[in-house]
């Protein structure tokens, strides 16, 4: 069966592969292109484009990008069931008297299709619906053809994996989320004397570094292409129906990596508030430090810019003794290259190099590239409100569509990329499970570490006292 090529492949350098479209479709109508790129068209006319028929199959990086975008329109499930029409209808698949000859020149096409749907988009396939259409387009291909038979069976078997892979992803997380408590609970009824802290855990920088990587490319892999869409899905303004995506999301791995950016700051400063002596938080600081520029070697540029804002935290730069005893260079090196003026113009530098560096990889250390994950949404969701859906005769922007399919695709290349180093599961442990701080407890054991320094301070630490530990 034909395999679907790396993602990278897709968009040339330049951008995405504008020698496209110029073809039989030009003249169905409804679709609007000017040198060479398809601009707009209506919705109908755009999903026409989708099917192949024997003469033509559509562009890969429009396959992606249709089907990456379309779900702004309508549902999966409703564009799988318009999908399935048309390659019946068109093909005469539900004719038992059709044209053998015909149907074995498009079924291998039609099968490519539906096999890169599933490969890229498998999250969709969670809808009974979707799953339901699929089986019988593909049962309509197959019932010919051996050869067929067997590739069907196997592209389902490969989504039923990737589904199941996913549902068991979902359960490790919901029993991390179910057995976190907070530190200070753990706090008082243990001694700090016996409580670990992450050096006694893993005292090279290094290691922790890498083991920070397997937790980020575990969790980037598990994202959906389509979760960064579904995430600023409206109500399309020619639908009178509902928004598309008023039913419950199928998956929400895109909040589970923000969340575990959170928990990684808030480790952070838990870390370095919770020693009683200023040189064992000086330690920890400089611990950090490093381990945050490992990480900036690497290329995991989300678990560096989660380590900058754990130290960053009120409860942790208010530290000044603390800080006093650190060799700070080395952090505002780091802090420059995450510094967010002009447009975190610093860190996109690092991350072009780093991307530049992937492309050309001998290593499967060198492909290493994870975006500051917030600023990667937040580049899209402005992509997105920049512009109009529709233009003002109701045909799609496609011209948008394609801007949002290249930064999707980039993403879509890096998360595949195989975590090179070696898990430590008992650090893996630690990092996913130990109970941190919260805010208010943090704010206390700073203060407990190094007192008010004002009234606001003093007053603040007496409530906490009071709130938190039943002391006045």
């Amino acid at each position: 069966m034909p395999q679907t090529p790396p993602f990278s492949a897709m968009f040339d350098s330049s951008g995405y592969n504008r020698n496209l479209y110029q073809s039989a479709e030009d003249s169905c109508g409804g679709l609007y292109y000017h040198d060479n790129n398809l601009l707009s068209g209506s919705l109908e006319a755009l999903i026409q484009h989708l099917v192949p028929n024997v003469d033509y199959y559509p562009d890969r990086t429009y396959i992606f990008t249709f089907l990456l975008s379309s779900r702004l329109f309508m549902h999966p499930y409703e564009l799988m069931a318009k999908v399935c029409h048309l390659c019946v209808e068109h093909q005469r698949l539900s004719d038992p008297s059709g044209d053998k000859n015909q149907i074995r020149k498009i079924a291998p096409k039609i099968l490519q299709l539906l096999t890169e749907w599933t490969e890229t988009f498998p999250y969709d396939f969670r809808d009974e619906r979707m799953m339901r259409n699929l089986k019988d387009l593909a049962h309509r291909i197959a019932s010919g053809e051996e050869t067929y038979r067997k590739n069907v069976q196997q592209m389902i078997q490969c989504l039923i994996r990737k589904l199941a892979a996913l549902s068991q992803y979902e359960e490790v997380l919901a029993k991390i989320s179910s057995t976190s408590t907070d530190r200070l609970t753990v706090l008082k009824t243990k001694p700090q004397s016996i409580q670990r802290d992450i050096i006694t855990v893993c005292s090279d920088p290094y290691t922790l570094a890498q083991q920070l990587t397997h937790i980020e490319l575990e969790r980037l892999n598990y994202i959906g292409p389509e979760e960064f869409v579904q995430a600023f899905v409206q109500k399309d303004p020619l639908d009178n129906d509902k928004s598309c995506y008023s039913e419950r999301k199928k998956t929400r791995n895109l909040e589970a990596y923000v969340e575990w950016f959170n928990r990684l700051s808030y480790l952070v400063a838990t870390e370095i508030c919770m020693p009683v002596k200023k040189k064992h938080r000086a330690r920890m600081i400089e611990y950090f430090i490093d381990v945050a520029r490992e990480c900036f070697n690497i290329g995991n540029f989300n678990s560096l810019m989660a380590i900058i804002s754990g130290m960053n935290m009120s409860p942790v730069s208010r530290l000044k003794k603390t800080w006093a005893k650190v060799k700070t260079a080395k952090f505002d090196v780091l802090e420059h290259q995450m510094d967010p003026s002009s447009n975190f113009y610093n860190y996109r530098t690092a991350l072009r190099g780093a991307a530049q560096r992937s492309l050309t990889a001998h290593s499967s250390r060198e492909k290493i590239v994870i975006p500051f994950f917030s600023l990667l949404i937040k580049d899209i969701y402005f992509l997105n409100e920049g512009c109009a859906n529709r233009l003002p005769n109701g045909h799609v922007n496609f011209e948008k569509f394609w801007e949002l399919a290249k930064q999707v695709s980039e993403f879509m290349t890096w998360k595949q990329v195989e975590c090179p180093f070696e898990r430590d599961r008992k650090i893996l442990q630690y990092l996913l499970t130990i109970p941190v701080f919260s805010e208010d407890a943090l704010y206390l054991a700073s203060y407990e570490s190094e007192g008010p320094e004002n009234h606001i301070e003093k007053d603040r630490w007496k409530s906490l006292r009071s709130s938190l530990l039943g002391r006045v």
